[in-house]
């Protein structure tokens, strides 16, 4: 008899091993999917949710999208090393050992489904301009269930299928929005932009705390680097398609906020559920034009919706595949997507929608916004921590001075972009966050337990 093949975790099965990922996302489809997961609901719906700071959330925008544009180069490093599907997962497990890269794929994993039902719901806003929906909390609850669960059937019919999905998604909501971004500057009323800092605190603690509640638009530059394993020349695309996904949806985010801002007045804008749609009337002095974005809106957070489902789905893939989640979150169907991943996501998701329209609507956005901040930062600065430690171990071979402290200066500031991020959540976002992440230690006890009890019982293959 010869002794167990395993995986260093254990969780590979005997059998055939698995066929060759399938490369379906080429530049554009990596673009398009870096694209429609940042611009979604965060566009639609966040300058109302960051009014009540003033506009030094367009400060904000600014520092963010550079953050951004640097977590998308540090992505694109990373990906060179490591071209392999849950990557946010994959670079601190190579790193720092197993239960690092668990902690990272729970709180990633953690800020997905958190993340999807917060879309959903925020998608209600703009269907109550199509199809009012007058306050009733069943029906909003119905529509917010139906616009996550249609794009997680898209899911299931395959990466090639969601591929296609973002692309025209993204067509379709770039091109208006872009309109409304700059035909929208040249109906602004400085009037309507109200006071610089209006939240009484001092403009960096405002600063950092409206830059915490905008990160809920930027998440999704780690899109392309998640999905490697389907992108095409991973180690050339993964980096391209990181950078001009973020860069065009920060130009698209920077222009379309500050025409929000000054199409309308600051108080109604603090109050508004659909602040693009408000804006559009305010351009158009009629309704029609409110109703024309709010179609595109809807779209845009269904787009989006699609992609992150299948960026919930890739991270616990990745880490079944090492036996760091439960095995059937490895499991791929004929598509090429993780089946089990999409269904865990939604039926979470869905919950969460539920406990919205019974707790009501203030307990959910704002709150889970600012704790997807903090899980979606962790795996950020677990990765940003593996490239100094590959950087500082020296490993790398015949790297130049000038790139070498490129890539330290890379790194250092999206640990520091990352930190001071979490910093500005507040302690009730950072300590939801921490319970969220904590819980995951269990799991990650049991499946490490019955790994290394397998081993050392001595079962054998014939």
């Amino acid at each position: 008899m010869t002794a167990p093949s395993t995986t260093e975790a254990g969780a590979t099965p005997p059998g055939p091993a698995p066929a060759a990922p399938r490369r379906t996302f080429g530049l554009a489809a990596a673009t398009a999917l870096v694209m429609g997961n940042i611009i979604g609901g965060g566009i639609f719906v966040l300058p109302a949710t960051v009014a009540p700071y003033g506009t030094v959330s367009l400060l904000a925008f600014v520092v963010l999208s550079i953050g951004a544009v640097l977590l998308a180069l540090l992505f694109g490093k990373l990906a060179r090393r490591s071209p392999v599907t849950g990557g946010l997962y994959v670079y601190p497990r190579d790193a720092f050992g197993e239960f690092a890269g668990f902690l990272s794929a729970w709180s990633y994993w953690t800020m997905t489904w958190v993340s999807i039902a917060a879309l959903a719901v925020a998608t209600v806003g703009y269907a109550d301009v199509l199809l009012p929906l007058d306050g009733n909390r069943a029906l909003e609850a119905a529509v917010a269930a139906g616009a996550l669960w249609l794009p997680a059937a898209a899911n299931f019919a395959g990466t090639r299928w969601v591929g296609g999905v973002q692309i025209v998604s993204t067509i379709l909501k770039f091109v208006p929005l872009l309109l409304v971004a700059t035909v929208g500057l040249f109906f602004i009323d400085t009037d309507n932009f109200g006071p610089f800092n209006a939240s009484g605190d001092s403009v960096s603690g405002a600063l950092a705390a409206s830059a915490a509640l905008l990160l809920y638009s930027f998440l999704g530059v780690e899109s392309a680097a998640m999905s490697a394993g389907e992108v095409r020349d991973p180690e050339r695309t993964v980096g391209r398609a990181s950078v001009l996904g973020t860069l065009g949806s920060a130009l698209v985010y920077l222009l379309g906020t500050v025409a929000v801002f000054g199409l309308v007045p600051h108080g109604q804008l603090a109050e508004s559920g659909a602040p693009f749609a408000d804006a559009v009337d305010a351009m158009t002095g009629g309704h029609w034009g409110g109703t024309l974005i709010a179609i595109v809106a809807v779209a845009s957070m269904v787009g989006c919706l699609n992609g992150w489902i299948l960026m919930s789905a890739q991270m616990p893939y990745a880490a079944a595949r090492d036996g760091l989640f439960p095995a059937r979150f490895a499991r791929v169907g004929k598509g090429g997507v993780p089946g089990f991943g999409v269904l865990a996501c939604a039926s979470l998701g869905t919950v969460l929608i539920g406990l919205n329209y019974t707790a009501g609507p203030d307990t959910t956005f704002r709150v889970l916004v600012l704790i997807t901040t903090f899980t979606g930062c962790v795996p950020y600065l677990l990765s940003a921590a593996a490239q100094l430690y590959w950087l500082a171990q020296g490993t790398r071979e015949r790297v130049r001075p000038a790139g070498l402290a490129r890539d330290l200066i890379v790194a250092a500031l999206s640990f520091a972009f990352s930190f001071w991020l979490i910093a500005g959540a507040g302690y009730a976002a950072v300590y939801q966050g921490v319970l969220f992440l904590f819980a995951g230690i269990p799991v990650y006890v049991w499946l490490r337990g019955r790994s290394e009890g397998g081993r050392s019982s001595g079962v054998t293959k014939g």
